[in-house]
């Protein structure tokens, strides 16, 4: 793997840090400025609903640009936003933190997949992909938890501190490793928009919404439902993100390894096994070591999705992938927020902290019904296509039978065709 997919794996450690550290420090912000846990979610809605418009909209900017450049443009915004949410005086402040911050996450993601698959060969596309979102997932190992852990010992906005300074990091690497490419050549709007007539990619997208959004449904509210109901003290929260980041880096590279060779049964065992943990959270929750399992268990299965996900994208849309790759990962984050504003609903009504599980256990069975429609609408399209092929090789057939003059000419042509 090029050295240059380091580079982009450093820019998705930071980006992983501030996206998932919130999870743990939500009851401590919620405190901070004297809102709600519920209304402290709103720093995980909005965070995703920034990605959701930033990811179109700064990947169409990036096409005037060389991707080097724009990735770095992309990470200077990121430091900018987390420099904002350290400082912020009000609530209100600091969630304009989180979506400036939130402007460059899809972007970044949508060019860098482009970009870390055009470093490999072919067959190599999804382990590079998942190379890259390495860096987001072992964020869930080392910056998350870290930033949760000092956020209960210093104060949360020193961990924001950190953050922006690990997006410095990340911007330097970029500026050393990864090759200055030109900007793409005639790259259009109209033809980057194309990609969406395709009902493949489409499927592929709300694949992406329900299936992660069934993911953040439980993390989001994480921290109190181990607290108030599995009985673990807070500074455990750390080391249980700790294993929901192991989970997400084995998740990670076995769906970026199996994604090159089967990719929809790939996703038929991950999506199928994420609703059944997630139904079954609801209970575990209630006991200290299943609840750690269960945590670990979503983490893996959860971004096993992911290269199989990214890379069905770019497969399906490969005229013009960069703004259907940013797209999608902005469908990652569409499922965020709306996983988090269904779980906030859920306790608010007064279902308790666990109620957020079975919600992201619908969302996932709803993923795996329509992985199921893909497989078969791509099955049907390759029937039709074998019956047309057919077809047309037996016309042909049939026409060099009535030219016995030519027939000793085109005998190796057909059997090349058969």
């Amino acid at each position: 793997m090029p050295l240059a997919l380091l580079a982009l794996a450093m820019g998705a450690f930071g980006i992983g840090t501030t996206e998932f550290v919130i999870m743990g420090l939500l009851p401590d912000v919620a405190a901070g400025f004297g809102v709600s846990i519920p209304t402290a979610g709103f720093l995980v809605t909005g965070y995703a609903l920034g990605v959701v418009v930033g990811a179109p909209l700064l990947t169409v900017i990036g096409t005037k640009v060389t991707r080097k450049r724009m990735l770095m443009i992309l990470m200077g915004l990121f430091v900018l936003g987390n420099a904002l949410s350290a400082v912020a005086p009000s609530f209100g402040v600091m969630v304009a933190g989180r979506i400036v911050a939130s402007l460059a996450h899809g972007a970044f993601f949508g060019i860098g997949s482009v970009v870390a698959a055009e470093l490999v060969a072919p067959e190599k596309k999804a382990g590079a992909i998942a190379m890259m979102f390495t860096g987001l997932t072992v964020a869930n190992v080392v910056g998350v938890p870290g930033g949760t852990l000092i956020g209960h010992a210093i104060g949360w906005r020193t961990t924001f501190v950190i953050v922006a300074a690990l997006g410095v990091v990340g911007l330097l690497g970029i500026a050393r490793l990864v090759p200055d490419t030109p900007k793409p050549e005639g790259v259009r709007v109209r033809h980057e928009l194309a990609a969406f007539k395709n009902a493949q990619v489409l499927l592929a997208m709300a694949m992406t919404v329900l299936g992660f959004g069934g993911v953040f449904a439980a993390i989001t509210y994480i921290a109190p439902m181990m607290t108030e109901v599995a009985g673990y003290a807070e500074s455990s929260v750390t080391w249980l993100l700790v294993l929901f980041g192991l989970g997400m880096v084995v998740g990670n590279l076995v769906g970026g390894k199996y994604a090159d060779r089967r990719l929809m049964p790939m996703l038929f065992i991950s999506l199928g096994a994420l609703a059944v943990v997630l139904a079954l959270f609801t209970l575990t929750a209630h006991d200290k070591v299943l609840a750690a399992i269960s945590i670990a268990l979503v983490g893996a299965l959860g971004f096993a999705t992911v290269p199989p996900l990214q890379k069905r994208v770019l497969d399906h849309a490969h005229g013009a992938p960069t703004l259907a790759s940013a797209v999608n990962i902005g469908a990652f984050n569409l499922g965020n927020a709306l996983a988090a504003w269904l779980g906030g609903l859920v306790i608010a009504a007064g279902l308790g902290y666990t109620a957020p599980n079975w919600v992201g256990a619908a969302l996932a069975a709803a993923a795996l019904l329509l992985a199921f429609v893909s497989a078969g609408l791509e099955r049907r399209d390759r029937v039709a296509g074998r019956g047309v092929t057919g077809h047309v090789v037996a016309g042909q057939a049939g026409a060099r039978a009535a030219e016995p003059s030519t027939a000793a000419t085109d005998r190796p042509t057909a059997s090349t065709l058969h």
